[in-house]
């Protein structure tokens, strides 16, 4: 089956207020926004994937008959999700988010290579900034 699995499509975070969350993935870290589903969820396109931002609270509510049939789902406190950038651009970003006022809480060098830096979103999600290198990838 391993060999079947093609890589990750969608990294689901979730925030209570979409408002601040649009307005960081889209604004601060320039993410494209597919769609927004009022208050639900608000989706963004990646690279070759999809980030999506889920309201928890509406997300563990079952969908109704007439609805797609996604199942209920949700997390509580602070989800985690690492963005793949290149080592040319990592002290970019990071130079951006300290413009935007987004502290960069650890800068870390692997041991087996690479960087990444880590820093929040408005609802507290640990985001990460790293070189594919830190997993041997290159």
């Amino acid at each position: 089956m391993n060999d079947m699995l093609e890589g990750m499509l969608e990294t689901a975070l979730y925030a209570d207020d979409l408002d601040k969350a649009e307005a960081f993935y889209e604004g601060i870290l320039g993410l494209s926004k597919i769609s927004r589903g009022g208050n639900r969820h608000v989706f963004f396109r990646c690279g070759p994937g999809v980030v999506l931002i889920f309201n928890p609270k509406e997300t563990i509510k079952p969908p109704s008959p007439t609805a797609l049939q996604v199942p209920p789902h949700g997390a509580t406190g602070a989800g985690h999700a690492c963005f793949r950038v290149s080592g040319e651009n990592l002290d970019a970003i990071a130079a951006r988010l300290k413009s935007e006022g987004v502290a960069i809480e650890s800068e870390v060098t692997w041991p087996q290579g690479g960087r990444s830096i880590y820093f929040r979103d408005p609802a507290g999600n640990s985001l990460e900034c790293a070189e594919a290198r830190i997993w041997g990838i290159e």
